[in-house]
């Protein structure tokens, strides 16, 4: 039975207000993952005890917390609230300044997606904070997307600030899967891969954190500090090598490829790691979910993409046409909405602004054109690449009028400048920080007219 409110929102379903229909989407979906709402809906401190889901953590003392990431400031006032300002110490590292310091908490600036002074700084802290613990206390470590660059600490001393940086660069602007990425991080870092948590035994450990990596990766969250590591000096050596990356990493990194000299991480089963307990908070498919619930009670016929979400842009773009067709197909013609999250891969080809979220939209607004549809593709950390915005939307018209205003979308497409495209065209989507990271979110919308 179609409902009246059912009735209304279809009735509104036309091709004319396509692109605000997406980013409403988009927002319902963001305020449906807040991390202050979260954490409060799935963390409880009851007694002594803090319930997070089904682990049950005894807190026999005030516990110390570490929080680093994207989310790090939001979810470090959030833990204050719920246990009631009961926290021994705590170092919060975040890529931007907090208005709501919280007593007994040191504050850093980190930097990404290349580390900075702050990175390190926090690093450094961190360390401090969590040594020479006993087994009668506790660390919280609140981690979320965006800690790998945030907290960096260097594994050698000869590595400095400038080489980690060189370092990085030379990873994000690759065309690896993040999950890649990470292992070769974790083994250039004094933090990554769980060398945090060995610095916290015997303390009671507790990884309270929000997903930014595929499922079932759980140690890839900002390379996994406080997790054991399933990656091996070996893989790193082979995705160096088989990606030719050994040359571009700086003269210090480079040695310990060429000789071979990486040290190993913390692996599981590893005693150390025999008292840690780990809550996912947030991941990639709540903010999934919630974009198809927001669809289908603005009355569109909404599915979840079931290809590959991991992929090359232009890969990933093809596959969800294909989708969109059989979809709309499907559907008879009725408006029909296609959800996909992931993170696809877009290597930086031009010295322009964006990343791969407006690039995904930019080469997918070629595929639409002229049709009654649309495509928002957009981060839910609120920065895409090195751009100031989440993302952009297109819609059927979006070629026809970049070529009318004299912008060729093939040139901004090679010059890795689709924010400067999108921008042009007031199509950008401009959050801000959200203070979260859950990977992206794409929604495709076909009108069927």
């Amino acid at each position: 039975m179609t409902t009246s409110a059912q009735s209304t929102a279809q009735a509104k379903l036309d091709y004319t207000h396509g692109k605000q229909l997406a980013q409403q989407i988009f927002h319902d979906t963001m305020a449906a993952i807040d991390v202050r709402h979260a954490m409060l809906a799935k963390l409880k401190f009851e007694g002594d005890t803090l319930l997070a889901g089904e682990v049950v953590h005894p807190l026999a003392r005030p516990p110390r917390v570490v929080a680093f990431g994207k989310a790090a400031n939001r979810m470090a006032t959030v833990l204050h609230e719920i246990l009631g300002g009961k926290i021994e110490a705590g170092v919060s590292v975040a890529p931007a300044q907090t208005q709501q310091k919280l007593p007994n908490f040191h504050y850093f600036v980190g930097g990404h997606p290349y580390p900075n002074t702050g990175s390190m700084g926090g690093a450094r802290a961190a360390l401090e904070v969590v040594s020479h613990l006993t087994r009668e206390d506790t660390v919280i470590f609140l981690v979320s997307g965006g800690g790998s660059a945030i907290l960096a600490q260097p594994m050698d001393s000869s590595i400095s600030l400038g080489d980690l940086i060189e370092f990085n660069r030379a990873l994000v602007t690759s065309h690896l899967p993040i999950e890649q990425i990470n292992v070769l991080r974790k083994h250039v870092s004094a933090v990554k891969g769980g060398r945090l948590a060995e610095r916290a035994f015997p303390a009671r450990q507790l990884t309270i954190f929000i997903s930014d990596v595929p499922d079932g990766l759980p140690s890839m969250v900002a390379s996994g500090p406080t997790m054991p590591d399933e990656s091996t000096t070996e893989q790193a050596y082979e995705i160096a090598e088989q990606n030719k990356l050994a040359q571009h990493f700086p003269a210090s990194i480079r040695g310990f490829f060429e000789r071979r000299e990486l040290p190993e991480t913390p692996k599981p089963g590893d005693p150390r790691f025999a008292n840690s307990h780990y809550f996912s908070l947030l991941s990639n498919r709540d903010a999934v979910q919630a974009a198809l619930s927001s669809a289908r009670r603005l009355g569109f016929a909404a599915e979840i993409d079931r290809g590959t979400w991991d992929a090359d842009y232009r890969q990933v773009v093809h596959s969800n046409v294909t989708a969109l067709d059989a979809l709309s197909q499907a559907q008879n013609g009725k408006p029909v909405c296609l959800v996909v999250g992931g993170e696809v891969t877009c290597p930086v080809t031009g010295l322009g602004m964006g990343g791969r979220n407006q690039a995904f939209a930019l080469y997918a607004s070629r595929q639409i054109a002229g049709y009654s549809r649309v495509v928002l593709s957009a981060g839910t950390d609120g920065r895409d690449g090195n751009s100031p915005t989440s993302g952009a939307v297109a819609d059927g018209q979006t070629v026809s009028r970049a070529r009318g205003r004299g912008l060729d979308p093939d040139a901004y497409l090679l010059g890795s400048d689709a924010y400067s495209f999108f921008r042009t065209l007031g199509d950008t989507l401009d959050t801000g920080f959200t203070d979260n990271n859950v990977r992206d979110v794409r929604i495709w919308l076909d009108f069927g007219v």
